[in-house]
């Protein structure tokens, strides 16, 4: 059995606390896009752990697998791992050979090529991470993939051949003056030594075979995506996108598993009750955005509805768990969510932060859009055209801020009754069944109603 677990909107929908909260049942859990760019943010007994490569799993002890779709930072992977050890837990992971490795290079670049597109408003609001450089070697077949650091002689060979043009690129393209992260012989002994650590601890795995071996044994493997189907570099509003998969398919492709085996189980989508982003790009349905906001905020009414959208900032703690930075609020945006479900066929999903919107007269969702003088029902295939929408609201009427503790504990039908209105709402748009309903941070602050593991 598996299960795919994927973000409908723009990320920070709560993909980690549903990884943690179906995860007991699961023997496995695998990432299969992204890098430290991820913020998933689990919350056990009143404990908080912020990851951002290690799968979410880890917190209740299962095996985790960065897939090949993953580029990993190992400094950050053996920062993470130590520090969960430090805090008690025993994180078990493994990565994929085939996985691409992020060198500092990488993060120089990405922030020089960010600086020189925000001269003509071109930038798309990275984390600076180094995620889309290491995709842009990936795909121009100069990276260096987590086998090449097991092997002493290839490292070096690979880091001579790309290290040089790196810095070309930074000194005489961008003009800037380079220092040791270009430097092959400390770049050699550092990835050297993370090769030896992986190596040691029996880490590096072929991740296609290693989950299939799993699935052959009977385990249960659930996969974890990273970011948002809507910064998804083939189906989101390019170009304010990541540099990988976040959809479903992206499970097949970054692990190593077949569509067969993907499109076999189960796949959840996991949606935030309202809508939020950081960074750039359009957000038809924006109630607010936050000061130094790019394109798309200013396109939408500066000020408008701010006071709301701060008001919903803070009871939801509507800061990026990787950058700190605030998020941009909106009402939740229906075309949006269909575009999500037919890109990924989710069978179920859990819907996050009901308890945020409580207390409010009303709570509106984008049910369409008007584009050039049509109603139209999913969204456009370009950006530009995405931002040329006007959202047509359908309104709900609000719910009263309970003891969402306590309807936890009773289950789906003491969620009050317009809350539980605006779920159906959302379920029949996108012929979905509800699995599961987030009231809060805690895995016990969670309405389940199916376990696709259990």
């Amino acid at each position: 059995m598996t299960v795919t677990i994927v973000g409908s909107q723009l990320g920070d929908e709560g993909k980690g606390g549903v990884v943690d909260l179906f995860g007991d049942a699961a023997d496995v859990v695998a990432r299969y896009q992204g890098g430290d760019n991820a913020g998933h943010t689990v919350v056990e007994d009143g404990t908080e752990y912020k990851l951002s490569l290690v799968p979410s799993g880890a917190v209740r002890g299962k095996v985790g697998v960065l897939g090949n779709g993953c580029v990993v930072n190992p400094s950050t992977l053996f920062e993470e791992i130590d520090g969960l050890r430090e805090r008690g837990l025993d994180p078990d992971v493994r990565v994929a050979k085939r996985a691409h490795v992020i060198l500092p290079y990488h993060r120089v670049l990405d922030g020089i090529e960010e600086e020189a597109k925000s001269e003509s408003d071109q930038e798309v609001g990275t984390t600076g991470r180094g995620i889309g450089p290491t995709y842009e070697d990936k795909v121009g077949r100069r990276g260096l993939r987590i086998a090449d650091l097991l092997d002493p002689d290839i490292l070096r060979e690979k880091l001579e051949y790309v290290v040089p043009q790196k810095q070309r690129l930074a000194e005489d393209v961008f003009g800037v003056e380079t220092g040791e992260e270009f430097d092959i012989g400390s770049l050699y002994d550092e990835y050297r030594r993370y090769g030896e650590r992986l190596a040691e601890n029996d880490m590096a795995v072929d991740a296609g075979e290693f989950l299939a071996d799993r699935l052959d044994d009977g385990d249960e493997v659930m996969f974890e995506g990273a970011q948002g189907t809507l910064i998804d570099i083939d189906h989101g509003n390019y170009p304010y996108v990541t540099s990988s998969n976040p959809t479903a398919g992206g499970a097949s492709t970054g692990t190593g598993l077949s569509p067969g085996v993907v499109g076999g189980g189960e796949v959840v989508g996991i949606v935030k009750a309202y809508l939020t982003r950081v960074g750039s790009g359009p957000l038809p349905t924006e109630l607010g955005g936050v000061e130094g906001d790019t394109p798309g905020y200013d396109e939408q009414g500066e000020g408008e509805n701010e006071e709301l959208a701060t008001y919903i900032r803070e009871e939801g703690g509507e800061y990026g768990t990787v950058t700190g930075r605030p998020r941009r609020v909106g009402w939740l945006d229906m075309p949006m969510l269909r575009h999500s479900a037919r890109a990924n066929g989710f069978t179920g999903l859990a819907v996050n932060h009901i308890d945020v919107l409580a207390g409010l007269d009303e709570v509106k969702v984008g049910h369409s859009y008007d584009l050039n003088g049509e109603e139209v029902f999913t969204m456009p295939a370009t950006t530009e055209r995405w931002g040329d929408c006007e959202p047509n609201f359908r309104t709900f009427d609000g719910w009263d801020d309970v003891d969402w503790a306590e309807v936890a504990d009773e289950g789906y039908d003491a969620i009050p009754e317009n809350a539980r209105a605006y779920l159906e709402y959302v379920s029949d748009e996108l012929d979905a069944d509800i699995y599961a309903v987030g009231l809060g941070p805690g895995r016990e602050e969670t309405v389940v109603l199916n376990n696709p593991l259990e």
